[in-house]
């Protein structure tokens, strides 16, 4: 789960030829820098020439990711040159390169959560037993789905390669979930027909912007799209959850959309100050992490009313997920994602933790099972606070929190 413009202008000497970002909108990325130090191959004339080459070289190798407001999460960030010890350059370095792997790591975790329930239901076909696939609830994945291709646009424009692998992945084998489950008739064919219309169009825009071959225009009608999306899907998700609590009702979602599309009618109109229009453009991605984390409320909601369901929990699955999204709280906290980083943590602490905390309280699992699973999610946020304030020169982890949270 995840979650968030990452320029810096020089007059004493002439920028390097090669570019620091490969796209208009500058988004940093692990990849999009370039690492060679500058050389000089002759004396400088000036000492202002020669501190300007050192900060700049420094500055280029360190790719030192901006602090900025938790509220501009899904602006892609630039790089400044003041903040942060470049003295530790290698630290840095090294601590970019792992958090990156341990990002790309994520995918296996999370395949293995869905790889269960596609031999399942796969099994259940091919023994003509439909009527087990009714288990799985359409809506929820379909709620998951849009998620991950909200996410994975979201990524897109941050270009954070192994987070759009694992948001690709998410929408993939989400999807086919939901193939099965439009093969067993447990979910309605034109309401799969429309999906795959959306799912298709969603992964071909996404991989034709990353390359940067995609009308900006249409771009931006895409993020619409999502943005509306979002915006009714979680309200009426929230909603929807405490049914029979409370009368089904499909009002919530439909407020939600109406006010979604005045606000992007009104943003394309030049209706909205600056402010109003970034956190429009910021909606899409807040929608797809608030869905992401509302899915540990439902099920302990769940859990609540139903004490005896706790038992159906697979303690693996939910090992898994506190695993997969608590590989990806350590590349968040580097780019100072907030957005990203708050959803990731709530996933580890209160989906994957929260509900091992629940199989234990029923005596599901065992003692020595929980306390595993306790020391090393404590060890492995420790070592994420410790080494990114190693990575950044700080004194404590509480600068680098600060600076996640609320910028410079």
């Amino acid at each position: 789960m995840a979650a968030k413009a990452f320029v810096v202008h020089f007059s004493a000497a002439k920028p390097s030829k090669e570019p620091f970002c490969r796209y208009p909108d500058c988004p940093s990325t692990s990849q999009s820098l370039p690492l060679k130090s500058l050389s000089v191959n002759k004396p400088a004339g000036n000492l202002n020439n020669v501190l300007f080459i050192s900060h700049y070289t420094l500055a280029t190798l360190h790719r030192r990711l901006s602090p900025v407001s938790a509220g501009d999460s899904d602006v892609p960030h630039p790089f400044h040159q003041e903040s942060g010890n470049f003295r530790s350059n290698k630290a840095f370095e090294e601590w970019n390169s792992l958090t990156a792997k341990f990002s790309g790591a994520a995918n296996i975790p999370f395949m293995l959560l869905q790889l269960p329930q596609i031999i399942l239901n796969a099994r259940n076909l091919l023994a003509g037993n439909k009527a087990a696939l009714l288990a799985v609830p359409w809506l929820g994945m379909l709620t998951g789905l849009l998620g991950n291709l909200s996410l994975l646009s979201y990524f897109i424009k941050k270009r954070e390669k192994e987070a759009i692998v694992v948001q690709t992945l998410g929408v993939v084998s989400t999807y086919v979930v939901i193939s099965q489950l439009a093969v067993g008739e447990a979910m309605p064919m034109p309401h799969f027909i429309a999906i795959s219309v959306v799912v298709a169009t969603g992964l071909v825009l996404n991989f034709l912007n990353y390359f940067n071959m995609l009308n900006a225009g249409l771009w931006r009608f895409w993020e619409d799209v999502i943005t509306v999306g979002g915006l009714t899907a979680l309200p009426q998700v929230i909603w929807s959850t405490f049914v029979p609590t409370i009368p089904n009702s499909i009002l919530p979602g439909t407020i939600a959309f109406v006010v979604g599309v005045a606000a992007v009618v009104m943003a394309r109109m030049g209706k909205l100050s600056k402010q109003g229009v970034k956190f429009v453009r910021a909606v899409s991605g807040w929608t797809a992490t608030l869905l992401f984390m509302w899915m540990p409320v439902s099920q302990m909601w769940t859990n609540f009313l139903n004490p005896d369901n706790i038992k159906g929990l697979s303690a693996s699955s939910m090992l898994l997920a506190m695993i997969g999204n608590g590989l990806l709280i350590p590349r968040a906290l580097f780019i100072r994602d907030f957005m990203w980083f708050t959803g990731s943590s709530w996933a580890t602490l209160f989906y994957g933790y929260g509900n091992l905390v629940c199989l234990y309280c029923s005596n599901v699992i065992s003692k020595e099972f929980f306390l595993a699973a306790t020391a090393g999610l404590v060890s492995w946020i420790g070592i994420a606070l410790w080494r990114d304030t190693i990575a950044y020169g700080f004194n404590s982890p509480l600068r680098s929190l600060k600076e996640l949270v609320y910028g410079q």
